[in-house]
């Protein structure tokens, strides 16, 4: 490929990050140009820099090729800078819901250099393992589904403090694709590494199962924690759920459906509360009751036919059920909702119609974090944006467990 050709395919990367190509049809590909170049922008900086710089020794200069590269050079820095600040963003969202002293319930409040963003660890955005951690795969919690009822357990490698909370990732995917070790690694690995135990769990998959199918897994592994964590050291009282898309989809309905006995088939009375949940960019509104022309796009036109496996039209109940927005009550637990102002899988507007309702009716705590310029996924490899909203979702969590721990002491 020339260099011209080069530039160009850069340029409209950085473009399309900066602002992404509109409409439901391009979704799919604004997406993945979009997020690979938003979150990977020092790296991309880096490579078109040295590009530029080996044509400019050449005879024959491009000149329109030069020009491209400053012009996707400018905007790859508004993409660092951008990421940069969602410290900012994440930090005054937290200070907001929680008030301006919620540190002081922290153990140690952070230092600059725990704020600062980490570039040395970002240098190799796809290692993600640590010597700090170590990962016990594959224990079943429901046999009966094969791989698709394994789970695995991160737990410090030093050892496991006495009673750890325990947080449970549930991965993305469109409810299709999709496993426990491919998303969620760097805040497991972070949390693990202070001394928290974390599981990340597959599940059944459409189109071979249908909806709901996926959350009653989900539900499943709530109750295996309730039953088993303490033999790796956590602590079953206490349970933290996030996940990220679908795996936000099916975070906040688990969340809010505890004790639903129409979702816990065979395992009724068992307990599948949470104590607080942290959906990253999920789906909110299944049955497009919101009236968002974008949700009820995905409804008919992906949601139903394929995960549900019945039309909207026929079964309304089933995709009502099937929305987190719709079973929100007064008794929701504590919430912090992340999602990108530019995600064009799931629309911002979904988050932000999530967050007001539960505002609106639920008692406990909601911090809602929209991070400017972020795509979908912002979080499945290291980058700057997912090292500050780690940093952040660790603050929130800390502070959470703390206040949990002081309200529930014995007298």
């Amino acid at each position: 490929m020339s260099f011209l050709r080069r530039q160009i395919v850069t340029a409209a990367l950085t473009a399309n990050a900066i602002r992404p190509v509109p409409g439901f049809r391009f979704g799919i590909p604004a997406f993945f140009a979009g997020w690979l170049a938003g979150e990977l922008a020092p790296h991309l900086l880096a490579v078109t820099a040295a590009d530029a710089a080996a044509h400019v020794g050449r005879r024959r200069r491009d000149t329109v090729g030069l020009a491209l590269a400053a012009g996707s050079a400018v905007g790859l820095g508004f993409l660092i800078d951008q990421s940069r600040r969602v410290q900012t963003t994440a930090e005054d969202a937290l200070t907001e819901a929680l008030g301006a002293d919620y540190l002081d319930q922290l153990e140690t409040r952070p230092t600059p250099a725990d704020l600062a963003t980490p570039w040395r660890q970002l240098v190799n955005p796809f290692r993600v393992r640590s010597v700090a951690v170590t990962v016990e795969r594959d224990i079943a919690y429901a046999p009966e589904h094969g791989k698709r009822g394994l789970l695995d357990v991160y737990h410090p490698a030093s050892g496991v403090p006495a009673d750890a909370p325990v947080l449970l990732q549930v991965h993305g995917g469109g409810w299709s694709i999709g496993n426990k070790d491919q998303q969620g690694i760097p805040l497991m690995q972070h949390l693990a590494a202070k001394g928290w135990v974390c599981v990340a769990i597959n599940y059944r998959l459409s189109p071979r199962d249908a909806f709901p199918a996926h959350v009653i897994d989900v539900k499943r592994a709530i109750a295996w924690i309730r039953d088993h964590i303490a033999d790796y050291g956590g602590d079953p009282s206490y349970v933290a759920i996030t996940g990220g898309s679908a795996g936000g989809h099916l975070a906040a309905l688990a969340a809010l459906t505890a004790g639903d006995r129409t979702l816990q088939p065979g395992f009724e009375n068992a307990d599948t509360s949470v104590q607080v949940a942290v959906p990253h960019y999920g789906v909110y509104d299944v049955a497009g009751s919101t009236g968002l022309r974008s949700a009820q796009q995905m409804r008919d036109g992906f949601l139903g036919p394929r995960i549900l496996q019945r039309r909207w039209a026929d079964d309304p109940e089933a995709f009502e059920a099937a929305s987190p927005i719709l079973r929100i009550t007064e008794d929701a637990p504590d919430f912090f909702v992340l999602h990108g102002s530019l995600d064009t899988l799931v629309a911002v507007d979904q988050a932000r119609l999530f967050v007001e309702k539960l505002r609106r009716t639920s008692k406990r705590s909601v911090v809602y974090a929209e991070l400017p310029g972020a795509q979908h996924a912002f979080d499945v490899f290291p980058s700057i944006r997912s090292a500050h909203i780690v940093r952040a979702i660790d603050r929130y969590l800390h502070w959470h467990w703390n206040l949990y721990r002081r309200e529930h002491a014995e007298p």
